[in-house]
């Protein structure tokens, strides 16, 4: 797929060219809105709002006038206002920033997959006049026509992607015959809250008490109200304390291995975490370097007691 990436940040866009290459797309780059009104417009547009000549929502409304290319609008500008007018001019999708490659390469397919299905003709359609049902996969001889009113009943066969009940066969008979297929799973991802977490005992660290099964805090017996980023950072910083993890393996671990965009969010959470923990000494800045998790003199760090 040939995408035109539209992007005046270099340290935004680098990352993405590579990352996107990674998944097999053909990235063409350009930094200006008048470059990409002259670039070829590809299978897709990323368009980004903050321009230095033009605004991206002047570029969005003349790609539109001349093409009907899917377009995403990637921009830090993440207000209602912004998102709605953006839409309403063409955008097919708006992602705000910071945000994901796997996010970002996910909205792409999913954009892909609307605008194939809305420019592929209906086929196989029943006529409106004639209320029919016909099940899956259930072919009607050759030349048979379906009588106005008739309804051909389903066989309960499981819609694609429905996982089939232990004993039930694909064709809904229970018992023998084919066999049944097996449930679906989906693996959740695993975050730095959620590791060891299961029958875990609650973590001390100085006067802080941390479980992860719960997923709650304590500072000196009270309870600390985290928001689930804020959590994940901490027990992060808690799995080894005093020691440094840098601002990518931070990030990488809490929001996204593929992260990409400001790792201004990252400063933000660690704000909201030193006031929320009552002394911004608990956790440590080294500059250029990271952040690490402070133990106090005369403090134990320690694995509580499971009563």
């Amino acid at each position: 797929m040939q995408v035109l990436l539209v992007e005046d940040d270099v340290s935004i866009a680098e990352p993405l060219v590579d990352g996107l290459a990674r998944y097999g797309f053909t990235v063409h780059w350009v930094c200006t809105g008048d470059a990409a009104l002259d670039a070829p417009r590809g299978d897709m547009v990323l368009l980004d709002l903050g321009l230095p000549d033009m605004d991206g929502i002047d570029v969005c409304r003349e790609l539109r006038q001349d093409s009907d290319v899917p377009i995403i609008m990637l921009t830090a500008r993440g207000t209602e206002a912004d998102r709605v007018v953006g839409l309403e001019l063409g955008a097919d999708d708006y992602l705000a920033k910071p945000f994901s490659l796997r996010e970002l390469v996910a909205r792409i397919r999913a954009v892909t997959r609307r605008s194939r299905m809305a420019a592929a003709p209906a086929r196989h359609a029943v006529p409106a006049a004639i209320p029919t049902a016909v099940s899956a996969g259930h072919a009607l001889p050759a030349g048979h026509g379906v009588r106005a009113g008739h309804t051909v009943r389903a066989r309960h066969a499981a819609p694609a992607g429905h996982a089939v009940p232990a004993g039930v066969s694909a064709s809904g008979g229970a018992g023998g015959g084919a066999a049944a297929r097996p449930a679906l799973v989906t693996a959740m991802p695993e975050t730095p809250g959620m590791r060891g977490a299961s029958g875990a005992a609650p973590q001390i660290v100085g006067d802080l008490r941390i479980d992860r099964r719960t997923r709650q805090v304590h500072v000196a017996g009270r309870p600390v109200n985290l928001a689930p980023k804020e959590f994940d950072v901490l027990a992060l910083l808690a799995e080894d304390p005093g020691a440094v993890c840098s601002r990518q393996q931070i990030l990488g671990t809490v929001w996204d291995p593929n992260f990409y965009g400001p790792t201004k969010t990252l400063d933000v959470h660690i704000a909201a975490l030193r006031r929320k923990l009552g002394d911004a000494r608990r956790i440590e800045t080294l500059r250029c370097v990271g952040f690490r998790l402070v133990v106090a003199p005369g403090y134990e760090t320690r694995a509580d007691k499971v009563s």
